[in-house]
């Protein structure tokens, strides 16, 4: 997976499809069609008030900052937590442990490499855009930082797994799914040593892909019209 997605939803319509309360750390962002690290996003987080679990929407930035990190700049280099080693990477595991959490997206961008042509030229990457009705609940891990002044910021990255099939020649790596089955225990502040194995890969048969602009490639660019179906480039 690549680091830029889409996110939309209003807060309502968050809280309604991911049966989530507002909580003291929301922040209403907007929509935001180009999603790039460090960015502020939603989150959905698992609380619990007296044994009883329910569900929290959060902000949090884009890129996970672990607990004893000296510099917050090592964000930008845990966006992606790779399934494969997850429960054992040290940036990773104690997030996984406990802090699971879902990343709502209308869908994230992928860039395909076209194979260089007859005279040796190399194409240009073709942003792909991959959704599915309804929107999108990634795999997350959230983590707290405290920043020199005492401030505590929410960070968080997304798992991903393997790729196949025609999502697979578009990119090798792909974001994991949480289906609604496996929601609550996957957002339940308990070990759960096997969840990457009852998470559904975005691949094949799990969403829909298409062409878009590169008017996505500058994270500056932010709006509707880049989700908007094209002729391939």
């Amino acid at each position: 997976m690549c680091g830029r997605y889409a996110t939309s939803r209003t807060p309502s319509t968050l809280v309604a499809d991911f049966e989530a309360d507002l909580g003291e750390l929301f922040e209403d962002v907007g929509p935001d069609y180009n999603v790039a690290p460090t960015k502020l996003a939603p989150l959905v987080v698992g609380r619990s008030d007296d044994g009883r679990p329910r569900r929290e929407l959060v902000t949090a930035k884009w890129g996970l900052v672990p607990s004893w990190a000296k510099d917050p700049s090592i964000g930008s280099r845990l966006i992606n937590a790779r399934s494969e080693t997850v429960a054992h990477k040290p940036a990773f595991r104690s997030a996984f442990g406990t802090r699971r959490a879902i990343v709502p997206a209308d869908g994230f961008y992928e860039w395909y490499q076209p194979q260089v042509g007859p005279d040796g030229t190399k194409p240009a990457k073709q942003p792909f855009f991959m959704s599915a009705e309804g929107g999108l609940g990634l795999a997350g891990l959230y983590e707290f930082w405290k920043d020199p002044e005492g401030r505590w910021v929410l960070t968080y990255t997304i798992l991903t797994t393997s790729a196949e099939g025609e999502d697979g020649r578009i990119h090798d790596r792909a974001p994991l799914l949480v289906d609604a089955e496996h929601a609550e225990r996957w957002l339940a502040a308990e070990p759960w040593p096997d969840a990457v194995d009852h998470l559904r890969p975005a691949t094949p048969g799990a969403l829909r892909a298409w062409p878009v602009s590169t008017l996505v490639n500058n994270v500056r660019n932010n709006g509707p019209e880049l989700i908007e179906p094209i002729a391939a480039e």
